[in-house]
Order: structure tokens, then C-alpha cells, then sequence
């Protein structure tokens, strides 16, 4: 493409309009043009440009003097990045409910479309069980036309997405600040608060580190353990990166079996040896605190789309159901079990402590539940159920003795549908000797959503703390 000189800098905009968006893509698209361009003009335009069009953010394009050079144009999806530049202004939230197996269908396969970008904050799972889909502005009315003719029920759940993610955006983060649970809070600010414990306790914690994500980040964790040898918790958060109340409600726990001088708490904490991996997908929560407040995935590049979902890549009926092998999807499976590195390593080290291991909790977000297994109909059901679901519901009464959050106790495929490839069927699957093996909806039920207020960071912690003392005296009887 020529370019004249002299046009060049007053029909910059009529240029740009002129590039064509070849598909979507979960981050960028390379496009390359070749420009003639005067040194007089490209003087005036050694600083980075910057142009917003039709939702999509061409970043920084770099002139230098030269009269012909090729320049890159990234383009990002319709979903920015969280900044100053890229908001999420009267982006809405819709919750959908489908009420035949037509509309379920329907909806799966809207789930599946990567040309229209919704963002699907609930898995699409049974009929009867509610659907929440993140809107952008342009695509509105679009959507709201297809609930129409497809006849969906439906309500408009969150308004002006950006509206809650004002309020719930972190303070500035320095490795020297305080964790007090106030806030939401970066990797680094995590990591260098489990060296303080380390630190203030070092004849109880032992750091432990069991690999590197994709991007060389640690994966970190922490061994509590207060005497001899006993039954070991494993309690993993963070595996979806958007799911910030996750990694904040296990630091939470972890502090307080630390440091809580509540009988009930001491007597629970002391009777088992613990680990605690806050944050299972580092580099999908770098990037929700830098880029993309809603990413969920890994961050391993897919040919043109980035990530896996961590939680459909486990070694144990991954790609039966609910999972997805298109790459450019949230529920993308990965190439094949365990292509994630961050699910490899936790799967090897989990593997070191099968023989004790007695209780596996994953924590997520949200909807408020505690779910049994599996995530897969058909299967044999877990031994002594019976036994499982009724330590569930008595987890779920202390859970609501605080505040009265009500948490609903039933199986995966039960109340979310089926989903396959994930880190409590492996556990359970694999060593089938762990007795007890639960995967935790942290809140809300939908009406903050991801974007739950930080000041419900330590009620949330709280009535979960309370849910386990109940949880594990009822181990014990």
C-alpha cells in the first residue's frame, strides 16, 4: 500500500478504517503493511499513536524516520484490557435461562461462536439452571434480538459492568504493603506475604515451590504442619484467573490457621497437616490485574488465540463433556491432558502426597455451592456418598451461621452440568483412596458476579472458616 506524504498525516483516520478485522482472535492479530512514508510527515509522528475504533484498540503504532519500513498493527478483541484506556463501559450482564433442550443447545453453541464476542461468566449447563453472558455495547441489541426469536427467558443482571469494577479496583501494589484482606491483591504482593510467614513462622510453614508456569512464574505454595505426621488438606484457589475472591478467601484461611486463637479453629488447624496453593494459574492472574480483568485461561499461545482453561485439562475424562478443542473458546481443554504446565505440576506434586491425603477443596467462584462428584454422568458413584453429602450440608450450616450466605449442597452434574477435565474428578479418579474431595463456588449468586465488592473479601473468609471447623468435625465423628 502507497501512501502519499502529505496525506498521510491528515487522513490517518480514513487509513485505519480501511484495515479489515480478519476473525477474533483472544488477544491480537498480526496484521503488516508496507508504508511510504516523506520524512516530513513522520517526524510529526515519532510518538506512539493511539485509535479507537469500533471496540477495537490498535496500540501503538510506532513511527520511525526512515522513507519505507513495515510497522505492526495489534489488534485486541472486543474484551480490553482493564486500564485507563480499555474499559468495560455499559458492557451488561444478561442471565438466560433455557428451559428445553432446543434453547440448552442453542445456548452451547453460542457459547462455542468465536465471531460474536460474549463472554460467558457461567458454563452453559442444564436445562432450568441460569446462564450469565457479559454483553459488550455494540452487541446489545444483536442479542437482545436473538433471546427474542429464540424465545429465551431472560433478565438484565449487571447494568454497567465497569460501574462495579470502579469500585472494586485494587489499591497500588508494593511488595511492602500489608495484607489485611481489605483488598484484592497482585501475584507479588501474595508471594511476598507467604515469605513472611515463612519468616514469623518458621518451625510451622514450609514454603514449597513445584514448578513454573508458561511464563516462568513460580508456582507457589505453603505446608502448614504443627507436629508429627497426620492426614493432609490440600486446598488449591486461583486456577480461573478472573476468580479473585478465590485466592483471597485460602490466604484468608491460611492466616487463620496460623494465627487464630479461636478453640475451635486451633483444635481443626492442629489436627492435620495443610496445603495451601492460593494461586494455581499465575500468569491468568497477571493478566487479569494488567490487561484483562476477565481473563479465565492459561496464557500459553494457541496458534492465534492464547490459553487453556485449567480446569478441563486434568488426566482424568478430559474432553468428555462440557469442555471445548477450539482454542480461541473459555472452556478449551488444551491440546491434550495436561499440555498446561501449571496442571502438570500440580498433578506430579499432588501425586507425592497421595497416601495421606484424607480432604481435597478447590475453590472457585461463584454461585455458592459445595459440590460433590462427578462431573460426568454415568460414572459409578463415589464411595460412602451418603456420608460425603451429609459432611457437605453440615459445611454448608456453618457456612450460613454468620451471616446466613446459603450454600447448596449436590453433585457437579447435578447443579452445573457436566463438565470434564477437572481437578477434583482427577483426584478422586486417580486416587481413589482420598476419602473427601469437594469443589467450592465461593460467592456471590451472580449479582456482582467475578466483580465481588472487597468488602465482602473477609465475611466471605469468615462464614468459609466457620463452614470448615463444621466440615471437619463432622470428619471426625
Amino acid at each position: 500500500m502507497h501512501i502519499e506524504s502529505g496525506s498521510l498525516c491528515t487522513k490517518w483516520s480514513k487509513f485505519i478504517q480501511k484495515l479489515k478485522y480478519l476473525g477474533k482472535t483472544e488477544q491480537y492479530r498480526l496484521l503488516i503493511y508496507t508504508l511510504d512514508i516523506n520524512h516530513t510527515c513522520t517526524s510529526n509522528l515519532d510518538h506512539p499513536v493511539h485509535y479507537k475504533h469500533n471496540h477495537f484498540n490498535l496500540l501503538q503504532v510506532s513511527f520511525s524516520k526512515m522513507s519505507s519500513f513495515l510497522f505492526f498493527v495489534f489488534i485486541t478483541t472486543v474484551f480490553p484490557a482493564n486500564t485507563a484506556s480499555n474499559r468495560f463501559d455499559n458492557f451488561t450482564v444478561y442471565r438466560v435461562v433455557p428451559r428445553t433442550s432446543k434453547q440448552l443447545e442453542i445456548l452451547r453453541r453460542l457459547q462455542e461462536n468465536t465471531i460474536d464476542n460474549y463472554n460467558f461468566w457461567t458454563d452453559v449447563g442444564a436445562v432450568g439452571h441460569p446462564v450469565d453472558i457479559m454483553v459488550p455495547p455494540n452487541l446489545k441489541s444483536k442479542f437482545l434480538n436473538f433471546l427474542s426469536t429464540q424465545r429465551f427467558e431472560y433478565k438484565l443482571w449487571i447494568n454497567n459492568v465497569q460501574r462495579l469494577l470502579d469500585a472494586e479496583k485494587p489499591q497500588a501494589d508494593n511488595r511492602a504493603r500489608a495484607v489485611d484482606w481489605s483488598d484484592y491483591y497482585n501475584l507479588e504482593t501474595i508471594y511476598h506475604w507467604m515469605d513472611k510467614l515463612n519468616e514469623e513462622y518458621p518451625a510451622t510453614v514450609t514454603p514449597i515451590v513445584i514448578g513454573y508456569s508458561y511464563e516462568k512464574r513460580e508456582i507457589r505454595g505453603i505446608k502448614v504442619s504443627f507436629g508429627a505426621t497426620k492426614k493432609t488438606v490440600f486446598i488449591e484457589g486461583g486456577m480461573h484467573a478472573r476468580e479473585w475472591i478465590s485466592p483471597a478467601v485460602v490466604t484468608y484461611i491460611l492466616n487463620e490457621i496460623l494465627s487464630s486463637n479461636d478453640g475451635e479453629v486451633r483444635e481443626m488447624a492442629e489436627s492435620r497437616d495443610w496445603y495451601f496453593f492460593p494461586v494455581c494459574n499465575p500468569d491468568g492472574y497477571v493478566y487479569t490485574h494488567s490487561k484483562n480483568r476477565f481473563w479465565r485461561k492459561t496464557r500459553k499461545p494457541y496458534g492465534r488465540c492464547y490459553g487453556a482453561d485449567p480446569n478441563r485439562n486434568w488426566n482424568f475424562l478430559w474432553m468428555q463433556g462440557g469442555a471445548s478443542n477450539d482454542s480461541c473458546t473459555e472452556t478449551f481443554a488444551g491440546s491434550s491432558p495436561f499440555s498446561e504446565i501449571e496442571v502438570k505440576n500440580l498433578a506430579e506434586f499432588i501425586g507425592t502426597i497421595a497416601n495421606t491425603l484424607e480432604t481435597y477443596l478447590s475453590f472457585h467462584s461463584y454461585s455458592q455451592l459445595i459440590l460433590t462428584l462427578y462431573g460426568r454422568k454415568g460414572l459409578a458413584l463415589p464411595k460412602k456418598l451418603d456420608q460425603q453429602l451429609r459432611i457437605a450440608r453440615a459445611a454448608a450450616d456453618g457456612i450460613s451461621f454468620r451471616y446466613g450466605t446459603i450454600f447448596r449442597v449436590g453433585s457437579i452434574v447435578g447443579l452445573m452440568g457436566v463438565i470434564s477435565g477437572t481437578s477434583v474428578d482427577y483426584v478422586k479418579g486417580t486416587y481413589k483412596k482420598v476419602p473427601y474431595v469437594y469443589a467450592i463456588e465461593l460467592r456471590d449468586q451472580g449479582r456482582c458476579g467475578f466483580v465481588l465488592p472487597k468488602q465482602q473479601i473477609i465475611p466471605s473468609g469468615r462464614e468459609m472458616l466457620d463452614g470448615l471447623v463444621r466440615m471437619f468435625r463432622e470428619i471426625g465423628k
